[in-house]
């Protein structure tokens, strides 16, 4: 598939952040849902250059979009011009905002919740999170458990993404997804080449994902004072895994 990058945020990390996170939607329109549940502000947890954040401020909504990468942060306030968006450059493990106990909605989408390291960073996330809701409000985190192993030198993976800016062209590809006991284990091909050129520059991103289960996200959550809800389901597309996404009521 093919992309376009907007020329005003054609940094690298913002290229490759988009190839392989900006094209998904299936969540969105859940999130949409969940936010016009709890009306008021709310925080978007690993909001990158704002694949969630923008969908929901078009809508009307007030987001704070935290991020602990300027860069994509950067990108997103170049794109969120005349919406509701406020900015915040903190680990999602040690944030503090000045709306303690204000927010309506907080929601971690794309399994951030399983970029954390381990159990001790998730209920250092979750502690954040819980001193930033109102009574009442909603925590929605997105994990993945139902995920397929493949190894691209044996048998097919999923299609590159394709984006071409200036006389560049870039694309990535996952190679290899791999399970261990703690760990979901993704492998991407990342590939620049210019035009009319045969070299090409090739790197490998290696991502790990925390296993967790929505059973222990509950369990930890109870430890800071959240209340587990039912949870829903998002289901798989052709190049994305399906999601759980776990609700934890303030």
């Amino acid at each position: 598939m093919v992309m376009s990058v907007p020329a005003a945020t054609q940094t690298e990390e913002v290229i490759w952040h988009e190839l392989e996170c900006g094209l998904y939607s299936a969540d969105l329109p859940l999130w949409s849902e969940l936010a016009s549940e709890h009306p008021g502000q709310l925080l978007d947890v690993g909001a990158g250059a704002g694949r969630v954040t923008l969908h929901l401020a078009a809508e009307g909504h007030a987001v704070i979009a935290l991020d602990r990468s300027p860069t994509l942060l950067r990108a997103l306030r170049e794109r969120a011009d005349g919406l509701q968006v406020r900015t915040v450059c903190s680990d999602a493990r040690a944030f503090e905002l000045p709306e303690q106990r204000e927010l309506s909605l907080c929601i971690v989408p794309m399994q951030t919740v399983q970029l954390l390291g381990s159990k001790q960073g998730r209920l250092e996330f979750l502690a954040c999170a819980r001193a930033h809701l109102r009574r009442g409000g909603l925590l929605a985190c997105a994990v993945v458990c139902d995920v397929e192993p493949f190894d691209s030198t044996a048998e097919g993976g999923p299609a590159a993404e394709r984006t071409r800016v200036s006389d560049l062209l870039y694309s990535t590809r996952a190679t290899r997804v791999a399970l261990s006991d703690s760990a979901i284990v993704l492998e991407r091909e990342r590939t620049v080449q210019r035009l009319g050129a045969t070299q090409r520059r090739t790197s490998c991103e290696v991502v790990e994902l925390d296993w967790v289960s929505p059973a222990e996200l509950w369990s930890e959550a109870r430890t800071v004072g959240l209340t587990p809800e039912s949870s829903r389901l998002i289901e798989a597309t052709d190049e994305y895994a399906g999601s759980t996404i776990v609700m934890l009521r303030a």
